[in-house]
């Protein structure tokens, strides 16, 4: 209860939505920034801190548009994320979400990592 309650008081704090909003909207931005110039074609579906990443040129809106993306292209980028010390969840159908925890330079890290490993796939 006590770990509840101050989850809750640290989301109170002003401004704290708008700054995970601002991380997630800058990760997400770079990603589709660095696909269009790797030549990858991504849908990213984001709403707040949380988003998706899916290999494929067509909307994702249910799961049967999710299984149409291109799952092996994200296993490849999955297993480079992780050798970059980028721990995704491992589920080519399951969203990133940016926490309080993720500074500018984690932010900044993992954009790197993206670019980096987009532009070998």
């Amino acid at each position: 209860m006590a770990a509840g309650l101050a989850t809750l008081k640290a989301l109170n704090r002003n401004g704290v939505y708008e700054e995970l909003d601002k991380g997630a909207g800058r990760l997400f931005e770079a990603i589709r920034s660095a696909a269009n110039a790797a030549g990858v074609p991504v849908t990213i579906n984001r709403v707040g801190s949380m988003g998706s990443l899916f290999f494929t040129r067509n909307p994702v809106t249910d799961f049967e548009s999710a299984k149409a993306s291109d799952v092996g292209r994200f296993r490849r980028f999955y297993q480079s994320m992780l050798s970059k010390g980028i721990y995704l969840a491992p589920s080519a159908f399951e969203a990133w979400f940016i926490a309080t925890c993720h500074s500018e330079e984690i932010v900044q890290e993992t954009i790197e990592a993206v670019t980096s490993t987009l532009s070998s796939l």
